[in-house]
């Protein structure tokens, strides 16, 4: 067992951090006040080779491990948790899908600019009746002279009004259940296809959440994905490393917490003593650094496993629950630490508090987590 990173993979923290500290932090408390992404900052994470890290180079991507994304994603989160929730849901899903089940034509159309950073991918799974259960989804797809008519809406689409296309979930074949549901490339501009409303969130503010409307939307029948019927094994294959991101996201946010609370702790003086001295505090600290390393080596473990094509559904699960439970924990006691201070925007930790706990709730809220873990052990789990 080799516990040492690899010199491309110190590279690319490397890369990550300065490229986060220099270019990213500055303006995060006003990206999130905002809402608002600029189109620079996308456009030089493109020249960095960001959003495609994992990609095969033919694909248009960097051509790097899994290990190296998640550091990428662990050290954008720890300056800019929108940041990389922005960079995981396109790289995890919206390209992840394409690499994993597109065609040659379907790729080089979607897949190789998406890679290289051109335009952004979206991926429309949830719905309003279809969130945990993702078999309940209703949008319906049905072939009309060549092309797909889609009908139906989704909501928390990540990136959904900024993507040059999104996959869409959609029923097929209705009396098919869970196998009738298939994927489809809709690209943004296509006939009946537009954004809804932009949601207004408590954290992550500055990673758009879009609802997106489909009204007899037309797109060409050759933009199916895969098999069709396949579409929510499809979007279970990926989820896997969706979680691994969310969970490097998570280690990254966490650090974040655990670094602000001990600068904070070492300058604060109550008593004439900095509070870090107190074993009250000190304990936390203490707490929280060992949660974060067990986190980063759960999320770097499952992410060597998937490098290597080993099954990782547990892992993940596991590796992506613990550690958005560990960032929800950092966060709040980091605002504790620093008192009625916390509570203000005068010092970053109200904004991490708020961004953790959007990482219990995307890519499997905790309860769905158990359940996946509890059945990988053999458990059965809840058949409810």
């Amino acid at each position: 067992m080799e516990f040492e990173l690899a010199p491309e993979h110190k590279q690319i923290r490397e890369l990550a951090r300065e490229f986060a500290e220099k270019e990213l932090a500055p303006g995060a408390a006003e990206r999130d006040r905002t809402g608002q992404y600029p189109q620079e900052l996308i456009d030089r994470m493109a020249e960095l080779g960001f959003f495609g890290l994992p990609i095969p180079e033919e694909e248009g991507g960097a051509g790097a491990d899994y290990v190296s994304y998640v550091i990428l994603v662990e050290e954008l989160a720890r300056v800019c948790a929108a940041t990389a929730l922005m960079i995981a849901a396109h790289t995890s899903l919206g390209c992840g899908v394409l690499h994993q089940y597109g065609t040659p034509a379907q790729k080089e159309r979607w897949l190789q600019p998406a890679a290289r950073g051109r335009m952004l991918l979206a991926f429309g799974l949830t719905e309003p009746w279809a969130g945990s259960d993702a078999a309940a989804v209703r949008t319906r797809a049905r072939l009309q002279d060549g092309e797909w008519v889609i009908d139906g809406s989704k909501v928390f689409i990540t990136s959904g009004a900024r993507a040059g296309a999104v996959i869409v979930a959609a029923v097929t074949d209705p009396e098919a259940g869970s196998r009738g549901i298939s994927t489809i490339i809709v690209p943004r501009g296509s006939p009946g296809f537009r954004v809804g409303s932009i949601l207004d969130k408590l954290g992550v503010r500055a990673s758009e959440t879009a609802e997106l409307v489909f009204e007899g939307c037309r797109v060409p029948e050759e933009n199916l994905l895969g098999q069709r019927g396949r579409g929510l094994a499809q979007f279970l294959s990926v989820l896997d490393g969706g979680r691994i991101a969310i969970g490097a996201l998570s280690v990254g946010l966490a650090q974040a917490c655990y670094d602000a609370a001990s600068r904070y702790a070492r300058e604060r003086y109550q008593f004439g003593r900095p509070i870090a001295a107190f074993q009250a505090i000190s304990f936390r600290l203490a707490d929280m650094a060992t949660r974060i390393e067990m986190a980063r080596w759960a999320v770097y473990r499952a992410a060597w496993m998937r490098d290597r094509g080993l099954p990782h559904t547990k892992e993940a699960a596991m590796a992506k629950l613990f550690a958005s439970e560990t960032a929800m924990d950092a966060a709040r006691d980091a605002l504790q630490i620093h008192g009625a201070y916390g509570y203000t925007r005068e010092y970053p930790v109200e904004r991490y508090f708020r961004d953790a706990k959007m990482l219990e709730i995307g890519e499997g809220t905790s309860e769905i987590l158990r359940l996946v873990i509890s059945r990988q052990l053999g458990l059965g789990g809840d058949k409810g």
